[in-house]
């Protein structure tokens, strides 16, 4: 099943024939881009990368690593999340604002190029969970080959590791905006405590974390097996929040839950 897939995915990229990859380095797009490399070929595959606000420097660097080791072009081009009008007041389609400023940035490109497709890394999960900016992508004509192969982040990570790709265990990430309550204004500071808070937990040995912000309290999302670490060293992870800006100090019994700001919305 899972190799009729990836001869679906092949298939749907020939068809497409050139393409612009939205590639931020996370495992999809990677494996997205690694694969529309090798059916089509490097002089028809260009990488673009957004640098903005909400995207840690180091995912940056990272990005840049993963396009070079893939033997792909890649751009970077500069965006601003923060300037997008509806944005920062972070209602529920706040990521459709977000994917429709970044398919406005990338069709530009593709025009620049003579291509006809921009595609992106939306897989078969995301038909079960709340993604608004699926909206935009439809709208723009941006395509999503991962999901159209009906390919999910379990079989990516499989096919992935496969083909010799260090993200085949890379934990899942989200824009930094993600960790901010809806209905909450997102600024600049608030991005920032954000990034310096989990680059400060993943230096303890944690793999996958969120520290999801509501106003003054940082509330930890970790794996389960996770816990300890966060319990063995709870002063010294409170003394730095507090550093960087929170108030009070949670960690979530139920553990790390990609889109958990979501329950707010089916409430």
């Amino acid at each position: 099943m899972i190799n009729e897939k990836y001869e679906k995915l092949t298939s749907i990229l020939q068809d497409m024939n050139q393409v612009v990859v939205a590639f931020s380095g996370g495992v999809d797009s990677t494996f997205l881009l690694k694969v529309a490399v090798d059916t089509l070929g490097k002089a028809n595959v260009l990488a673009v990368t957004a640098d903005s606000e909400t995207y840690p420097t180091s995912e940056l660097l990272e990005a840049k690593e993963l396009a070079e080791l893939i033997g792909a072009n890649h751009q970077v081009v500069e965006t601003s999340e923060l300037a997008i009008p509806g944005y920062t007041e972070n209602d529920k389609n706040r990521c459709y604002f977000c994917k429709n400023s970044l398919f406005d940035h990338l069709i530009p490109i593709m025009s620049e190029k003579g291509f006809r497709n921009v595609i992106y890394g939306v897989i078969a999960d995301d038909l079960s969970e709340y993604r608004p900016g699926m909206k935009a992508a439809k709208e723009q004509g941006v395509r999503g080959p991962l999901q159209e192969a009906n390919l999910f982040k379990e079989e990516i990570r499989q096919l992935s590791k496969e083909r010799g790709l260090p993200t085949w265990d890379k934990p899942s990430f989200a824009c930094l905006s993600s960790r901010i309550a809806y209905g909450e204004t997102i600024t600049q500071a608030k991005l920032t405590k954000v990034d310096k808070s989990e680059a400060y937990l993943k230096s303890l040995g944690i793999r996958q974390v969120r520290v999801r912000t509501h106003e003054e309290i940082a509330r930890i999302e970790v794996e389960p097996k996770d816990m300890t670490i966060v319990l063995t060293n709870h002063g010294t992870i409170s003394e730095k929040l507090q550093e960087f800006g929170y108030k009070y100090i949670t960690m979530d019994l139920i553990g790390y839950k990609s889109g958990s700001m979501n329950k707010i919305l089916s409430s």
